[in-house]
């Protein structure tokens, strides 16, 4: 009996860790709040947004806005929102003033139960909406001085986009977003960037790359079927 045991007691040791790998993580949302943020140039406009926790196993990892987009069965993104302290050296108190911003893109693994920043460049959380399809995101990118506004889709597991088409306008501090959100059609996979001026450009995506499927038009030279 005592040789039986030294036997499988190292077996059910060995067989522990793979049982607890195998264990599946829950991912769970929490109820919607309303919370306040100021956007703006002046951060003097207010913008009241739906915010809800979102759980790993229980435990409190983010705090997102807006509908998750499933990328597979496994992993999905979602736009995150901060808490930010906003109080100043002067102020009296040890007690924090939380301000709500607007974040960048994470993505959630229900597989592993891991989150991470999602690599979307010059996507600017107050002026880009991004547009998801399959695991490509459509935006309209900001330049580093906050000026220049570029026609941008990324896919997810590559360093850089695979278009960062400067556009012929500029950010207007008046207009939040810089841009409307792009537009996907399937068959071929097809994203349509609209302007402030109401123009479009297409892009068609093949794969790791894009390419124009026609130059800048309108909503009247489309009425008349000009491309």
């Amino acid at each position: 009996m005592r040789i039986l045991l030294r036997l499988l007691i190292p077996l059910v040791l060995a067989g522990m860790p793979l049982s607890a790998a195998s264990k599946p993580h829950v991912i769970t949302f929490g109820k919607w709040t309303t919370v306040e943020t100021l956007t703006g140039p002046e951060e003097v406009q207010k913008l009241h947004l739906k915010v809800r926790p979102l759980y790993v196993d229980g435990k409190l990892k983010e705090f997102t806005e807006g509908t998750p987009h499933e990328i597979t069965e496994r992993l999905f993104v979602v736009q995150r929102m901060i808490r930010v302290n906003d109080s100043l050296p002067s102020d009296t108190g040890a007690t924090p003033q939380w301000v709500w911003q607007l974040g960048g893109w994470i993505i959630v693994d229900r597989g592993s139960g891991h989150v991470a920043a999602a690599n979307l460049p010059k996507f600017e959380p107050e002026l880009s909406l991004a547009s998801w399809y399959r695991d490509y995101a459509a935006y309209c990118g900001i330049s580093a001085d906050g000026k220049k506004i570029y026609a941008t889709v990324v896919q997810l597991g590559r360093r850089k986009p695979i278009l960062d088409k400067p556009l012929d306008e500029t950010v207007d501090d008046s207009s939040n977003p810089a841009c409307a959100s792009p537009s996907w059609q399937r068959h071929p996979p097809r994203v349509t960037f609209r302007s402030q001026d109401d123009q479009k450009l297409s892009f068609a995506v093949r794969r790791h790359a894009v390419e124009v499927t026609n130059e800048v038009t309108n909503d009247d030279e489309d009425e008349n079927g000009t491309e």
